[in-house]
């Protein structure tokens, strides 16, 4: 089972699936197979990331599935991220070619800037993906520990994607984090119009003015992390109790439509415009998850979901990256 529902995009007409399998945090040795099952399941979007350490797995399972006759590559749609260690032009590409190895394709569908930071460069031979910190060895408080920024204009990192896209590596471009005013800014510059902007948002974080503006300049938006806190708990970023899935506004629709509680949360954002790619490798979540075209919430549903809105941002990097890192870098207000 599938759902036909897909996001259009205003820079060519194509159309992307609207649900897609996000695989952070899936285990490296569980992604093949769940890349696999997922494909067997409907999905024909996938969103990686060179920083998720899984893209290898992400291709035997697309190999896999291919050679199983399940789909072809033309039905695919794949996403993946230049880090931030690779904003320099000249690291681009060559970030982009190691992608395409680890997912054995000639293409990537859509590649999107992970962050607005640009960090050192690490080459592959010292440490893939290099994650955040330039030396994950050194002593804490020593001047190689921690982040290191590099001075690299987005405008600069920009021009590189679009080179990526002349040189047929991949097919659209976008964004991941950006604000409003990032946004503005691009748009001011960019020879080819970014195709997607992918940002955190669910019903505790809703980004009306961001998705207003995104939608103003013809740009798609993809939700990650569209059911909320579940994501983060694990990583003491959030509590059990910040679960939306909970709140009675959600359980009531899920009575009434007789969808799990997440389906509705997932069917919200859809009916936001936005695509949404909840992660997971449970094959019973796989199919839950996809199967949201049976049903529709009405407008008060609608509303009452939104207004559940509390500003609520889990993946901030104002907040882990000095938890964790010891360096505050805030692209927030």
């Amino acid at each position: 089972m599938s759902t036909s529902e897909t996001v259009t995009l205003a820079v060519d007409g194509n159309v992307m699936p609207a649900v897609g399998l996000g695989l952070w945090k899936i285990e490296r040795d569980a992604t093949a197979d769940a890349v696999y099952a997922a494909i067997d399941a409907g999905y024909r979007h996938l969103d990686s990331a060179a920083d998720y350490g899984n893209e290898r797995e992400v291709g035997e399972g697309i190999t896999r599935a291919i050679a199983a006759g399940l789909c072809s590559r033309e039905e695919l749609w794949v996403t993946s991220k230049l880090w931030n260690t690779f904003h320099r032009p000249e690291h681009a590409e060559a970030a982009c070619r190691r992608s395409l190895t680890d997912l054995g394709l000639e293409y990537i569908d859509l590649y999107l800037i992970h962050f607005p930071i640009a960090l050192n460069y690490v080459d592959f031979d010292d440490r893939y993906p290099p994650e955040w910190v330039f030396d994950p060895a050194a002593q804490i408080g020593s001047a190689s520990a921690g982040m290191q920024r590099d001075a690299v204009p987005l405008s600069s990192t920009w021009a590189a994607m679009e080179g990526l896209v002349e040189s047929g590596l991949v097919r659209q471009i976008g964004v991941c984090n950006y604000s409003t005013a990032l946004l503005h800014d691009l748009m001011s510059y960019a020879r080819i119009k970014p195709a997607m902007l992918q940002i955190e948002s669910h019903p505790y974080l809703t980004q009306e003015a961001l998705l207003r503006t995104a939608n103003d300049y013809g740009i798609a938006v993809t939700a990650f992390s569209p059911l909320g806190a579940l994501s983060y708990v694990s990583l003491d970023m959030a509590t059990p109790a910040e679960s939306v899935l909970t709140q009675p506004v959600v359980l009531a629709a899920a009575e009434r439509t007789g969808a799990t509680p997440a389906q509705v949360v997932l069917r919200w954002g859809i009916q936001r415009g936005t695509a949404v790619i909840p992660k997971t490798s449970k094959p019973e979540r796989l199919r839950e998850n996809l199967a949201l075209a049976g049903f529709a919430l009405n407008e008060e549903e609608m509303r009452a979901i939104s207004d559940l809105n509390q500003n609520r941002r889990f993946n901030d990097p104002g907040v882990f990256c000095e938890a964790a890192f010891g360096t505050f870098h805030a692209i927030y207000d």
